[in-house]
């Protein structure tokens, strides 16, 4: 029993450390794609839009980092059900937290590889009429800023899995719970990106693009770095009770 509780530690050791690379995946495409180093405006024309994804400059680079973008969000549901994992560790009288967060899961990645895939439209046939592809890049820019409603319930259904955590040695401290919720809150109002076109709570503004960005880097770092204190601990554990 103990030979397979330490396999399975392993096994969660082994796909927490695909979390530094998606962060360079994260990093690279970011920097890849001409449309986020400099955000794209939701007021520019059709024609605008059409010029941008047609300049020989942009293309290849749109569609190379929206494949690696593709990547990263396949590669980040095993890092969330590491967090499924630890929230069904946790002493609650039911294992409906863990059910909910796993069904969050499956949206967020969803949702962020659909807007890739709106990307990629917009670029595969750079020669549609310039409303076909601004079409398109509203599509991706719409899915990718303002559906954040898995994020926000994921962070808020792990907060609230950690506050009901009944055990001496909680397996994560309160303040992780109170990080999410903070986490939450920043994200929240990107929700708002779909009906604005300028300032703040435009997909491009300081709000509904850089904090949310921000605050998803933040939590990935912050989550990666507690599960992975959280498994390292629990295999010493368990190297002890064998």
């Amino acid at each position: 029993m103990q030979t397979i509780s330490a396999q399975k530690t392993s096994g969660e050791l082994i796909l927490l450390w695909t979390v530094p690379v998606l962060g360079l995946l994260w990093f690279a495409a970011f920097l890849l794609f001409p449309g986020f180093t400099e955000p794209m405006s939701p007021t520019m024309s059709a024609d605008e839009v059409a010029a941008f994804y047609r300049d020989p400059h942009n293309l290849p680079r749109i569609r190379y980092s929206m494949i690696m973008f593709n990547w990263f969000a396949v590669g980040l549901i095993p890092f969330l059900a590491l967090i499924v994992m630890q929230i069904r560790r946790m002493r609650h009288h039911t294992p409906v937290l863990s059910y909910c967060y796993l069904g969050c899961l499956t949206g967020g990645p969803s949702l962020f590889a659909i807007a890739t895939l709106f990307w990629l439209l917009a670029a595969f046939r750079p020669e549609r009429s310039p409303e076909m592809i601004q079409f398109f890049n509203d599509m991706a820019w719409v899915t990718f800023i303002g559906q954040v409603g898995f994020l926000i319930a994921q962070c808020v259904f792990l907060a609230l899995a950690i506050y009901l955590d009944r055990q001496p040695r909680p397996v994560f401290r309160t303040w992780v719970a109170h990080f999410n919720l903070a986490v939450a809150a920043a994200l929240a109002p990107a929700s708002f990106s779909a009906v604005s076109l300028s300032g703040p709570l435009a997909w491009d503004g300081l709000i509904s693009f850089w904090l949310r960005n921000a605050a998803i880097t933040l939590w990935i770092v912050v989550m990666a770095l507690q599960v992975g204190g959280n498994l390292y601990r629990q295999r010493r554990e368990e190297a002890l009770a064998a």
